[in-house]
């Protein structure tokens, strides 16, 4: 067992509890997962498009592109970094932020390029990987309720404002 092991014994997430933990449904958590490694394979591409240049802003800005690809494939897709000792170790802890924690991370990462160099390259490349936070943003707001208990509730309210209006005109009667 290498130190590595003994630091993050709990490298593997366990799929029970963090779906319990923040309320999202397999398939919405597989298809926040895919933005994921589609928008870190955009913000890659896009992000070495982008330094193929001579101006400066565009240049770090490709850079910070293709950190984020790193950081999107570290985090929603270790398996893709398997030569990176770490990787297993970065998954785990994000797979333990809550949804808005994701959604506020991978937002500002794909804004920060932009507010850099503002070109198409760049709000192309950083697009799907603003999708994924905004994906992680709605997972966050939580499910919506059905209509039945939506038609209680507003039943109750109105029976409320119908009993405090009849109170107001008994008593002024």
């Amino acid at each position: 067992m290498s130190s590595q092991d003994e630091q993050f014994p709990a490298a593997a997430p366990d799929p029970a509890a963090s779906s319990a933990d923040d309320g999202m449904t397999w398939w919405y958590r597989w298809l926040c997962r895919m933005a994921g490694v589609i928008g870190g394979m955009s913000c890659a591409f896009a992000g070495l498009w982008n330094c193929v240049t001579i101006n400066p802003l565009n240049i770090a800005a490709g850079v910070w592109m293709m950190l984020n690809a790193f950081v999107l494939f570290l985090c929603e897709a270790p398996f893709c970094c398997q030569f990176i000792e770490f990787a297993n170790a970065v998954s785990a802890r994000a797979d333990k932020l809550r949804p808005w924690q994701k959604a506020a991370f991978y937002c500002g990462m794909a804004v920060f390029p932009v507010m850099l160099s503002l070109t198409l390259t760049t709000l192309f490349g950083n697009a799907i990987a603003f999708a994924t936070g905004v994906l992680y943003g709605l997972s966050a707001l939580g499910k919506k309720g059905n209509a039945i208990s939506y038609a209680r509730i507003h039943q109750q309210q109105k029976q409320m404002d119908e009993e405090k209006l009849t109170g107001a005109l008994e008593g002024q009667a």
